[in-house]
């Protein structure tokens, strides 16, 4: 009589195959040609030069693990999201919020935070022109805005907070609103006259609208910054959750080597990340708090787009 318990016990050589992968507890064999580590990022500033940090990033990343990597930019935050919780996209540089759903909704775990100029936290801010009127927040009833993308912290999520505790109701109290927009497109809009206010990241350092300072050089003199949010953790680099170990510890060190180097430094300066730290979920209980106090319902907050 055979000995029961095997998996590969009178089978034949198709099924066997199929059935290893369950022996050995069911990891996925990513990092190959035919299934390249897939890299995305929210597309939080210019799209286009994302793509070309993201692929370069790759390439570095090959050389330092061994994997095949491609990497790409997301249509959306929400996107990207709801990708690595199909399991299409298996490392993901997240804005904070969007981590937040991604970890309470999918699972997935942060690997690394960013930092700039040596923080672990930003700020969002809201700009208006110097010429318009308005001089603070209460000002901005009535007034067109311009929000980034709905899931951007910095760019809708936080300066809504703000709005609101200077009894500013940002669903009803706002004129016509702009959104899914880049945070250097607010600053543009805000300095064509589209609207008349807008949230990006500033404050502390980094601010948006130094991004478009090359095409038009008197963009800070002309517009100024009439609110500030509360400190926002900054954002991270975060793993699917059934990602393989050994694949998550290896692309860890990558990156964390990477952001030492020359090259690195330079690919990440697109993104304005001066360098990466250890991180835990914990780190972000503040945006829970947030999402709370904005009735964000954060299982329902990332839904497929309609066509």
């Amino acid at each position: 009589m055979k000995k029961r318990g095997s998996c590969r016990s009178l089978l034949p050589m198709a099924a066997i195959t199929l059935l290893l992968a369950g022996c050995r507890g069911g990891a996925e064999a990513v990092g190959t040609a035919a299934r390249p580590i897939t890299m995305f990022f929210v597309p939080s500033v210019n799209s286009e030069q994302l793509a070309i940090s993201a692929d370069e990033l790759a390439k570095l990343l090959e050389k330092e693990t061994g994997y095949k990597v491609k990497g790409s930019v997301g249509n959306s935050y929400s996107a990207v999201v709801e990708a690595m919780g199909a399991g299409r996209v298996d490392l993901g540089w997240l804005n904070p919020f969007g981590y937040v759903l991604a970890h309470d909704k999918y699972g997935v775990e942060p690997l690394l935070i960013t930092t700039r100029r040596g923080s672990r936290s930003y700020f969002g801010v809201i700009i208006t022109r110097k010429d318009s009127g308005i001089n603070s927040i209460t000002d901005l009833k009535g007034k067109r805005f311009a929000f980034v993308d709905p899931l951007s912290t910095s760019g809708t999520i936080y300066p809504k907070l703000a709005m609101m505790a200077v009894g500013i109701d940002p669903e009803k109290d706002l004129g016509q609103k702009m959104w899914g927009m880049t945070h250097d497109k607010v600053v543009i809009a805000v300095y064509q006259k589209q609207v008349d206010a807008g949230a990006i990241y500033g404050g502390g350092g980094s601010d948006a609208r130094a991004r478009v300072e090359g095409t038009i050089p008197d963009v800070m003199q002309q517009t100024k910054i009439i609110g500030q949010t509360d400190p926002i953790p900054n954002d991270n680099v975060s793993v699917r959750k059934d990602l393989p170990a050994e694949v998550k510890a290896k692309l860890k060190t990558a990156l964390l080597k990477i952001s030492k180097t020359d090259q690195g430094r330079r690919i990440l300066e697109e993104y304005d990340i001066d360098g990466l730290e250890q991180v835990q979920d914990s780190d972000y209980d503040t945006l829970r708090k947030a999402a709370q106090a904005l009735g964000i319902n954060l299982e329902k907050a990332v839904q497929p787009k309609k066509a």
